[in-house]
């Protein structure tokens, strides 16, 4: 998917959290319906069967429960997109990435091959057992090899992708790098029909996966006193290749990544004297550099770090030290002060706001207007971010915000990720339009919103803020609720299992009181920008009737 994604190591939050958001974008032209719900281990399959590739993939047998993104309506897949699972790990997948022909070529992504019912050369076969190229075999079921061993004819699976990641990792991890692990195992033994980045979490600490190729990988920990942006673009610029094959503090890969480097001459390091062999970029060796990339990808980094680090280096003008169309801005920063829930939200919002970028620019020169691709653009689908409080007991500890829609008009929503269920109002996403959930709605607000957006900007920020300010205000009241049973349990008044339903009780009555302000809020929104946009028609007339 046409995804942006940030990444917030705990030392730089605003509450020790460690913090993972992606805005999930469909294609030009497109639109996914998306619902928030629970999957529950006996919705887990045995054996999995991509719809995209395919492939099959034989699962444990000891799946957790998990919250998921899937897509509303049947037919192209699960896609579960976000989740966090019982043992408290935090997953989303994917952010489509880019790579280079010199990769591509050494390891080819590993494709879906429909069977072929005739020749290699479009011609019927003479028999009906007959090859590929129209030569009759020689025994019942014989066919002809392909070149790279492959059998001509037959279906040939594809690899893992975006639709199945989720779905085949985070029911059965129990770490941020346990994950790592699993998704790395997979990669090896099925490969990838594209390219990905992947973020897996715990309370302790953030990884961020790369797909190399179609079979090879590399994976670094996330400073905790930094936060990463990603947009759809090979991202990691530093890269310990020692430390990933041996003690793996800070970084993993595929076991034969050096081999594989030093056998397709993939480094680009210029070293000098007694420089160190064993870091490289892996942005230069294994990425992109397009002009393709400098209107869709770099200018969207660039403003998230321009956001957050506006007085670490030069952002605009001739001197500029990194501009929207540079190659090298830092994969990783340190921000200038804590990162907060509305800071996330804002810059996946992004539309370019305070530059001559912004589509909405009504004054001054425009010649730049909408010259590149926002964050929060028309085909956002939804946003999720997953935040874990180390403050909180384990059980109520996560949170997953939630909005859907176009960010820049949207709202976000907290819920307690350890549930049995969510609320109706956000997993009923249904095929048609509709105000009874929460997708189609905010569909409609985004909209109507952009059509008259002068009139309407003002409605959505206090829809914004109003809705922010109520999800804090809910959560801040249930977690009391939820820390007084704690304290009943530890005291001895309450027995485990007592305690364990009322909590499990408590946050589903959270969940739904903030699904039922969300309601409330985005119908006033709605009513607000109707009126708006129905002043804008171009059938108004000024006089009323006598």
């Amino acid at each position: 998917m046409a995804c942006t994604t940030i990444l917030v190591g705990k030392k730089a939050s605003y509450d020790g959290s460690t913090m993972i958001a992606r805005n999930d974008d469909s294609g030009s032209g497109s639109y996914t319906p998306k619902k928030f719900q629970v999957m529950h281990p006996e919705e887990q399959a045995k054996v999995y069967k991509s719809v995209i590739s395919h492939v099959e993939i034989p699962l444990p047998g000891n799946p957790m429960r998990y919250t998921a993104v899937p897509n509303a309506l049947k037919g192209k897949g699960i896609w579960a997109a976000s989740g966090v699972n019982e043992a408290g790990v935090g997953m989303t997948a994917t952010e489509t990435i880019t790579s280079n022909p010199r990769v591509l070529g050494a390891d080819p992504l590993v494709e879906y091959i429909p069977a072929k019912k005739d020749t290699a050369f479009g011609e019927k076969a003479t028999g009906e057992n007959d090859t590929a190229l129209g030569e009759k075999a020689t025994g019942e079921n014989d066919v002809t090899s392909g070149e790279n061993g492959t059998e001509m004819g037959k279906e040939i699976p594809g690899g893992i992708g975006e639709e199945d990641i989720v779905y085949l990792v985070l029911p059965y991890i129990h770490s941020a790098r346990e994950g790592v692990k699993r998704l790395g195992s997979l990669l090896e033994q099925y490969g990838t029909y594209e390219m990905n980045g992947i973020a897996f979490q715990d309370v302790n600490e953030i990884w961020w996966l790369e797909t190399i190729g179609g079979h090879h990988w590399i994976a670094r920990r996330v400073p905790d006193e930094a936060y990463v942006v990603m947009p759809n673009q090979l991202g990691i610029d530093w890269f310990d290749i020692e430390d990933a094959l041996t003690e793996q503090k800070e970084y993993m890969c595929s076991a034969d990544m050096k081999e594989f480097m030093t056998k397709h001459h993939l480094d680009l390091t210029i070293r000098t004297e007694g420089e160190l062999e064993n870091i490289f970029n892996p942005r230069d060796a294994f990425g992109s550099h397009d002009d393709a990339d400098h209107v869709y990808n770099t200018p969207r980094a660039w403003f998230m770090e321009r956001y957050l680090n506006p007085g670490t280096c030069i952002w605009d003008g001739e001197d500029a030290d990194y501009s929207p169309y540079s190659d090298d801005l830092p994969w990783c920063l340190i921000p200038e002060k804590k990162i907060t829930v509305e800071d996330v939200k804002y810059v996946l919002s992004s539309h370019f706001q305070g530059t001559p970028y912004d589509p909405y620019l009504s004054y001054g020169d425009k010649s730049m207007k909408g010259a590149f691709r926002s964050i929060g653009i028309n085909r956002n689908d939804f946003m999720a971010l997953i935040q874990m409080r180390p403050d909180r007991a384990e059980d109520f500890r996560t949170l997953q915000w939630i909005a859907f829609a176009s960010n820049a008009f949207n709202v976000m929503l907290p819920f307690y990720a350890d549930v049995e269920e969510t609320p109706d109002y956000v997993s009923n996403t249904t095929e048609d339009a509709s105000t009874d959930n929460f997708y189609w709605v905010s569909r409609m607000i985004a909209a109507m919103a952009d059509a008259s957006y002068k009139k309407s900007v003002f409605h959505i920020e206090r829809y914004q803020e109003n809705v922010l300010s109520k999800g804090h205000e809910l959560i801040n009241q249930y977690d009391e609720k939820l820390a007084a049973v704690e304290d009943e349990a530890k005291s001895g008044a309450t027995e485990k299992e007592t305690d364990s339903k009322k909590r499990m009780a408590l946050k589903k009555e959270a969940n739904e009181a903030v699904a039922e302000m969300a309601r409330k809020a985005a119908q006033d929104t709605l009513n607000k920008v109707l009126y708006e946009l129905s002043n804008e028609m171009k059938n108004a007339y000024s006089r009323s009737d006598a």
